[in-house]
């Protein structure tokens, strides 16, 4: 939808440091300073628009008398990694610092995504969970985000292999397109042969499907041993980043983070990304706030 005129909502077209923003804006007069709510929106970083979520923010601008800014970020494959990332971090250190302008509390915003938007919300708050010279980020909703790139045969990725929307091979394909890369890497990739031992062992005290909780884990397998590739780990450096995968990032950042809400879904191959997640940031002393829904998709 095109912003049109709403009944309830001021909606206006801007530029944050030069991203394109769309804001909402309660027309109703506060009786002080109102919520601010910044969202990145979802579509594996290829597709989706402000546009395409003009519903969505409408209705969390109503329902909840808040701010919103929906962000623009240009999409890959045309605008390369991780300007995707750097834009939301832009758009959102803006608003903190101008919020005041708009009638928001600058000690009130949360920021909020789906799927890769959750993976934007999570890299933003990770980099300005210690910088001093800008409001805090209030809290953080990540709405069943994709958080590693690591393990593509957790019990999620298992049980919901075929899912209509996004399947797991579907979801390696969307990563190397975004990401500018050969689909000739899909099947190393879904094997993990990307993935040194070296690395598997540093990584498996956060990822590894011993810590998803056992209702989650009925008919699941453990995966044949593969032969890790070096041409193929080469080939995909980004996939390591901390930016790309918020799961890989030191306790040091995670314990700087805001209190959480993490939504998964029942019927998602990223179900698991959430609920590891979810117990990082518990096992750092983070606040969280966890809704699971059992007949949900992605």
């Amino acid at each position: 939808l095109p912003a049109f005129w709403d009944s309830q909502l001021f909606i206006k077209d801007l530029h944050f440091d030069g991203v394109p923003v769309r804001i909402y804006l309660p027309r109703e007069t506060p009786a002080s300073k109102r919520r601010g709510v910044i969202f990145f929106h979802g579509g594996c970083g290829i597709f989706g628009s402000i546009r395409s979520y003009e519903r969505i923010c409408r209705y969390i601008a109503r329902k909840s008398d808040s701010v919103v800014v929906s962000v623009g970020y240009h999409l890959a494959p045309e605008h390369k990694y991780p300007a995707q990332t750097l834009e939301c971090l832009t758009a959102t250190v803006h608003f903190l610092k101008t919020a005041e302008t708009y009638g928001v509390d600058p000690a009130r915003i949360i920021v909020c995504g789906d799927s890769v938007g959750g993976t934007y919300t999570a890299s933003v708050c990770q980099e300005l969970g210690h910088r001093t010279d800008i409001p805090k980020i209030r809290a953080q909703v990540l709405i069943y985000p994709f958080l590693q790139a690591l393990n593509f045969n957790l019990p999620s990725h298992q049980k919901n292999a075929a899912s209509a929307f996004l399947s797991r091979e579907r979801t390696v394909q969307f990563i190397l397109k975004y990401l500018s890369k050969d689909y000739s890497l899909k099947e190393h990739i879904l094997a993990g042969s990307h993935v040194p031992e070296s690395m598997n062992l540093k990584y498996r005290k956060w990822i590894n499907p011993d810590l998803i909780p056992e209702v989650f884990k009925l008919g699941y397998k453990p995966p044949l041993p593969t032969l890790f590739l070096p041409q193929v780990h080469e080939e995909v450096q980004e996939l390591f980043d901390p930016w790309y995968s918020p799961l890989l990032a030191e306790d040091a950042v995670v314990c700087g983070l805001p209190d959480t809400c993490i939504v998964t879904c029942e019927h998602d191959v990223l179900r698991d990304d959430g609920l590891l997640y979810k117990k990082r940031l518990e096992d750092n002393n983070i606040r969280v706030t966890w809704h699971h829904v059992d007949k949900g998709f992605h």
